[in-house]
């Protein structure tokens, strides 16, 4: 049970637009490889300032319990990869990476087949968004100052989306 995205989930009663995603694609390969477009064509015309990305990887770009790049979206995830290089992309799971994941097993066989660093974290998504974003803090080559910089892409309201409202002010 994700007792983070129970306990924040109660957050919806008093403001329900936490769960609201700033913009949506069909698939993952169909998003922009320049990703702040999406958010001006979204928010008309306003461009934001995006210098790292959060990746869900369940249902996401990989298929529930495999640690690796769902075949079809190879290309995309290369080219996504050259796009935001090193610590700019940033796999955050509530499998991989988790208390769940035994010996931190998925997590590194996921950073192995996919050459990004998955984040390791006891508070699974949403709980863990403040976390994140002060992991991405530290990496000065980032220049993350503010959580608005970072875009999270993931497949589920309550706890990927949720994550990046509860880490911006």
């Amino acid at each position: 049970m994700n007792v983070s995205a129970t306990l924040n989930g109660l957050k919806l009663l008093s403001k329900p637009s936490l769960c609201l995603p700033h913009a949506t694609v069909s698939t993952f390969d169909r998003l922009p490889i320049a990703i702040s477009t999406v958010f001006a064509e979204a928010n008309g015309g306003y461009r934001p300032d995006i210098r790292a990305i959060v990746l869900d990887k369940d249902n996401c770009f990989a298929k529930p319990h495999e640690n690796i790049v769902y075949r079809p979206y190879t290309d995309y995830f290369r080219a996504l990869r050259k796009a935001y290089p090193g610590p700019r992309l940033l796999i955050v799971s509530n499998s991989a990476g988790t208390h769940d994941d035994q010996d931190e097993k998925g997590a590194s066989l996921l950073e192995e087949a996919t050459g990004v660093t998955v984040f390791r974290h006891s508070t699974k998504k949403p709980g863990c968004g403040l976390d994140v974003v002060g992991y991405l803090r530290k990496a000065p080559e980032i220049g993350v100052k503010d959580p608005n910089q970072v875009a999270v892409i993931g497949d589920r309201l309550f706890t990927d989306v949720m994550s990046e409202y509860i880490s911006a002010p």
